[in-house]
């Protein structure tokens, strides 16, 4: 019996199964996915690169920053139409609430509209995605304001040398539009809990909480309906800013200390 010939047919009998397991074991995964992307068209790579920047883009716009476009000029001089703003959504997430003096985005229906968006919902929806990254108008129930009052503060029009008061303490608001007066319409209100009394940096051309008053909501906006904090000014590149809370209100006391807590306005 030849156990030589024998021995050296098992040998090479192995040897491929010995090269296959090998191979088998180097194996990468998702190395099959790479392999057929790169053999794709240089127009097919672009594009899925495309689709995947814009997923990305769409679920930071989603639930972190959202570019928001300026479509009037109802904030200027801080705002300025067509500047894109960097709303900061992460802002009021965990327990924090909306300032006096913050610069916000929010969605006024039921108090600065009344019903729902008019349109088609197919073009609604394209405009929104355009929107999300700053390509588009905002939607039609979207605005951006000024904190002025939160739950609890009363907010008057005006003092004697013309300036409002919140919770007795007279603001100066360094920040509107040159030449503007704080308001030309007077109000006296007390902000329910859980809202907010919103006004525009350029008094004059601003439709704000003021406008409201006698519909239903008053004007106040629901803290819910708070989409984020306007925190950077991210276009033009000549008017690259912060947005940073103003010190006007810094001396405001508190509701209770006022005793506004608890009124009717």
């Amino acid at each position: 019996m030849d156990t030589d010939a024998q021995l050296a047919e098992r040998d090479r009998s192995s040897a491929p199964d010995g090269a296959e397991r090998r191979s088998r074991s180097l194996r990468i995964p998702g190395q099959e996915w790479w392999s057929g992307l790169s053999r794709r068209s240089p127009v097919r790579r672009a594009a899925l690169a495309g689709c995947l920047c814009t997923a990305v883009l769409m679920l930071l716009s989603a639930y972190v920053v959202q570019p928001f476009l300026i479509p009037s000029s109802s904030m200027e001089n801080t705002l300025r139409v067509g500047d894109r703003v960097m709303v900061n959504k992460l802002a009021y997430r965990f327990g924090d609430d909306p300032q006096r003096g913050d610069v916000v985005v929010f969605d006024g229906t039921g108090s600065f509209v009344q019903g729902g968006p008019p349109g088609n919902p197919v073009t609604a929806l394209l405009r929104k995605g355009a929107a999300a990254v700053g390509l588009a108008q905002p939607a039609e129930t979207d605005y951006v304001k000024r904190v002025v009052g939160v739950g609890g503060d009363r907010v008057i029009c005006c003092d004697r040398r013309g300036r409002i008061t919140v919770n007795g303490q007279a603001v100066d608001e360094d920040y509107l539009y040159p030449g503007d007066s704080p308001s030309q319409v007077p109000f006296d209100i007390v902000v329910p809990e859980g809202r907010l009394w919103m006004m525009g940096d350029h008094r004059s051309a601003s439709r704000d909480s003021r406008d409201h008053l006698g519909e239903p909501g008053g004007g106040v906006v629901p803290v819910d309906r708070v989409i984020g904090r306007a925190d950077w000014i991210g276009w033009p590149r000549g008017h690259w800013a912060s947005l940073d809370r103003p010190d006007a209100f810094d001396r405001v006391p508190d509701p209770a200390a006022h005793g506004t807590a608890g009124a009717h306005g």
